[in-house]
């Protein structure tokens, strides 16, 4: 059985062109490959990127909605080596961001080989290298590098009758806008900041919005007195400890927002900065959402017990209410487990065993960039490390300074 394996992995090897990678590959032309990429060109390391996309950046640019715009402040969203324009505003669009990526890009000479979906990665003991197979080529390299991301596939929820349900069912990747929905009442399951937005941008399109909340959330605002309620808990963790800050956070939120209880919206147990460092949870950022709950434009309603056929949804409580549309606000998730080989760095779930700070480097030139579910700035900070890992190796190697700008390509020689 063992030789027929081999025999199998043999055939499929030189049915494939095979070519050498003069450097790291890197999976993914997201933000998190781009900054990883820019790094390594400071470093004068050579690269390739794999992108299964015909463009960088293909969840903002094909799986967003229109009106997104940068959570947080755009000091806290750029990459290494770029700040973002001075005319952008604190809060850049989508359009914006999407610029901006192009540009990072075009600076630093980063050209994804595009259309060129991974089908796997594996490491290769007796060679010491890893193979990376896409649809008809294997790369052959010494590095690799992970930067597929949280959000390579969308979640669907399976509720009971859901998929006989006669109306419209949409995931928030292929929402773009509520314009479609004018005076329909539409469900949407879930409510973190997608969800909560969602509501927002169908309830400003004259549509009746429900949204499902079915388990306690942070809701806090944007701003706090003018200040980035991110940018103020980020001055006050130099001070004070974490559960301190937690207790201001949520004292100020209080004042600013009132009690959300009655609306339906319950708060977690633990802190919100706490949450979010132990389970990964974020906050949801309020840019409007509470005034239209407070007022009825957006309904809360308890967890889904399942779907009717006639339109109708029961409620977790019994309740059952007409519904026209379903927006699943359901999230994503990393796809890792479907392509890369291999079971000591990464978990079943997609991300890096080792919590962070730890979780971007592996064994065998196995790296990690953007799993550290803190957003931009996470991913900034892995990409940093992983070029300054690699390039020490590279120039204590090669004994080369910054000389060499491309990736160097060649037919691998019979012995790969």
């Amino acid at each position: 059985m063992e030789n027929l394996f081999r025999l199998s992995d043999h055939q499929d090897f030189i049915s494939r062109r095979c070519i050498w990678v003069n450097g790291p590959v890197i999976i993914g032309a997201g933000p998190s490959g781009l900054a990883t990429a820019a790094c390594l060109r400071e470093q004068g390391v050579p690269f390739i990127v794999l992108e299964r996309a015909d463009c960088i950046a293909s969840l903002w640019q094909r799986r967003t909605y229109d009106r997104l715009k940068l959570h947080l402040p755009k000091q806290f969203c750029q990459l290494p080596n770029l700040p973002f324009p001075d005319d952008f505003p604190e809060y850049p669009s989508k359009k914006q961001f999407i610029n901006y990526l192009e540009t990072y890009a075009n600076k630093f000479e980063i050209n994804p080989q595009f259309n060129e979906c991974v089908q796997s990665a594996k490491y290769d003991e007796t060679s010491g290298l890893w193979r990376v197979k896409t649809n008809e080529v294997e790369y052959i390299c010494r590095w690799l590098v992970v930067a597929t991301g949280e959000n390579a596939e969308c979640v669907t929820p399976e509720i009971e009758g859901l998929s006989e349900f006669k109306g419209e069912v949409v995931h928030a990747c292929d929402y773009k806008s509520g314009q479609n929905f004018k005076g329909k009442k539409v469900l949407v399951v879930g409510c973190g900041n997608s969800g909560m937005e969602l509501s927002l941008d169908l309830s400003n399109h004259h549509a009746l919005p429900s949204m499902v909340v079915r388990s306690s959330v942070h809701v806090l605002p944007r701003e706090i007195f003018g200040i980035s309620t991110f940018e103020l808990a980020v001055m006050m963790l130099k001070w004070l400890p974490l559960w301190i800050v937690d207790k201001l956070l949520l004292i100020l939120t209080w004042f600013l927002l009132g009690d959300m209880e009655k609306f339906g919206i319950k708060r977690p147990s633990m802190g919100p900065l706490q949450l979010k460092n132990t389970e990964g949870k974020t906050p949801v950022l309020n840019i409007g959402t509470l005034d239209k709950i407070r007022s009825g434009d957006i309904k809360v309603v308890p967890g889904i017990n399942k779907f009717h056929k006639n339109g109708q949804v029961e409620l977790v409580n019994g309740q059952k209410i007409d519904v026209d549309a379903v927006v699943l606000a359901t999230g994503y998730r990393s796809n890792v487990p479907s392509w890369l080989q291999e079971g000591e760095f990464f978990s079943k779930n997609g991300y890096p065993k080792m919590p962070f700070p730890h979780g971007w480097k592996g064994n065998s030139g196995l790296y990690a960039v953007g799993f550290t579910k803190r957003g931009l700035s996470g991913a900034s900070s892995d990409a940093v490390k992983i070029a300054q890992d690699i390039g020490n190796v590279w120039k204590h190697e090669t004994k080369q300074k910054k000389q060499r700008n491309t990736a160097c390509h060649r037919r691998c020689i019979s012995q790969f």
